[in-house]
Formats: structure tokens, C-alpha cells, sequence
């Protein structure tokens, strides 16, 4: 039998993807149940839902791919077709390299082309020919900005990705909903950062919708991701100490992982659990 393929990162970019968190995570994991139900409420890639399946493979894992992030795997032979193309058109200039004049042209025909036969992953496509952390959504936003030759020199692979999830797609709430008075449930809760940018997210999120998160945590048993950007913590703690309502992280264990933006701004991305 073929050795299914763990993946350490989600095989197509994706911002807020928990990968340099996965060294924290993994031994976190030992702390709860081989054979519990596991409900990604915010699925983002799926990453964490791949590696707790990866890791526990009796569990039960809920996908919710509220994201679509199905579609681009579903639609990876054309995205590296594209990319294939595109190295091609590059192949005489320097990685990293402002792309100007003729071959910027090319490069932006070619993708207006792949729209007009059916689909571009501009998530992807970004990530491939803008300046890092920089992403288009559409054809109309990408042809305006300033391109860079990242291509990426090997095809993108997701095969066994997704294999073993129950994937949905549906609003957090009604998901939580249909699980949170189910025995032996852990919930991962990796919302979009608050203060954070969430440009690549289907919905946008405001103060009430990082609020209302909090709720699935009490009571639960759960993996919560956020950032020292966001004070949820700091708020928490005040409500805690101010109000006569609780604090949803009292005994819950902490990990904290620095992430660098720029050489000059970086800012801690935290992950708190409670089994």
C-alpha cells in the first residue's frame, strides 16, 4: 500500500495557513483523543484538518471549506499549466526581477486568456508574480499592480489532500451548532486575525464577528489561533475581572510563535488550547 503523503504546508498558497505553527500543534494534539470528532469550524486550506487526520487517523475530522479552497485543488492541473506556461515567457529573466515592457504584456495576455477559457487561481497567481504578501482577487486588480518573477520552478501537488475528511461548507454558527452538544468533540477555531489584513477571505469581518467567536469556546473543549494584534486575550481578562461574565481561556494552555512580516515589522501569532 502506497504511504499517504503528510503535508507540512497547504499545497496552494494561502494566507493565515498555520504551517510554522504545525511543531506546536502536533505535540498539543497528544493531549485530546485518537478517536474524538474534530470540527474545523474555520477551514481556511484545510491544513489543520489534514494534520490532525494525519495524526490521528481513527478521528473523525470536519473540513469546513467555507473558503472554497476545494475549488483551486479541484482546478490545480490548470493553475500549473498556467504557471508552466508563464516560467516559459520568463525564462530569460532573473528570479525576483521587476517585469516590464514586453514580457509583462505577454504575462498579463496569457492570464487574461486562461480567464477566458474558464479559471485562474489568483490567489496562486499572485503569490507567483507579486511582491510577497501582495494578492488579486481578479484580472482587473492583477493587470494594475507591479509584477515580479517569483515563479516557482516545480509543478503544485495535492494528491491524498483532502482523503479522510467530512468536508462541508456552511457559516460557523450553524456548524457549531450542530456539533456542540455532541460527546467527545474538540473544536479548532482559526478565525481571520482581527487587525490583521483578510483580503483573501470570502466575508469580512468586523469587531462583533471576532466577539462573537469567543462564544464557541466556552464550555468546549477547542484550538483557538490569534495574534498579540488582536488583545482578545487583554479583553478576555478585563471582561473576566470587570463583568460578571467568565473568561473562555482560564486553564487553557498557550504557545506563542513570532512571525516576521517585513525586516522591520513582525507581531506573535499565539495558539491556545483546552482539551
Amino acid at each position: 500500500m502506497e504511504k499517504k503523503k503528510i503535508f507540512k504546508s497547504a499545497p496552494l498558497p494561502f494566507m493565515g495557513q498555520k504551517r510554522k505553527f504545525l511543531k506546536q500543534f502536533e505535540p498539543a494534539l497528544q493531549k485530546y483523543s485518537p478517536t474524538a470528532i474534530y470540527v474545523d469550524l474555520f477551514g481556511g486550506s484545510g491544513l489543520l484538518s489534514h494534520t490532525v487526520k494525519s495524526f490521528y487517523p481513527d478521528a473523525t475530522v470536519i473540513y469546513n471549506d467555507f473558503d472554497n479552497y476545494r475549488e483551486r485543488l479541484k482546478n490545480i492541473e490548470k493553475t500549473n499549466q498556467l504557471i508552466t506556461e508563464l516560467r516559459e515567457i520568463l525564462r530569460d529573466y532573473l528570479p525576483d526581477n521587476k517585469i516590464t515592457g514586453n514580457k509583462r504584456d505577454l504575462v498579463l495576455l496569457r492570464i487574461k486568456q486562461a480567464q477566458k477559457e474558464g479559471y485562474v487561481d489568483y490567489i496562486t497567481l499572485s503569490s507567483n508574480l507579486l511582491f510577497s504578501m501582495n494578492y488579486a482577487s481578479n484580472f482587473e486588480t492583477f493587470e494594475k499592480e507591479t509584477l515580479y518573477n517569483c515563479i516557482r520552478k516545480s509543478n503544485y501537488v495535492a494528491t491524498g489532500y483532502l482523503d479522510g475528511l467530512e468536508v462541508t461548507n456552511k457559516c460557523y454558527k450553524d456548524l457549531f451548532q450542530q456539533y456542540k452538544d455532541v460527546p467527545n468533540v474538540i473544536f479548532l477555531v482559526d478565525p481571520p486575525y482581527l487587525s490583521t489584513e483578510t483580503g483573501t477571505y470570502k466575508s469580512f469581518w468586523k469587531l462583533r464577528d471576532y466577539l462573537d467567536v469567543l462564544q464557541v469556546l466556552d464550555g468546549t473543549s477547542y484550538f483557538y489561533f490569534t495574534s498579540n494584534k488582536s488583545s482578545i486575550i487583554e479583553l478576555c481578562e478585563w471582561i473576566e475581572t470587570k463583568t460578571p461574565m467568565s473568561n473562555p481561556f482560564t486553564g487553557a494552555y498557550t504557545e506563542t510563535m513570532n512571525t516576521t512580516v517585513t525586516y522591520s515589522s513582525s507581531y506573535t501569532d499565539i495558539m491556545i488550547y483546552k482539551p
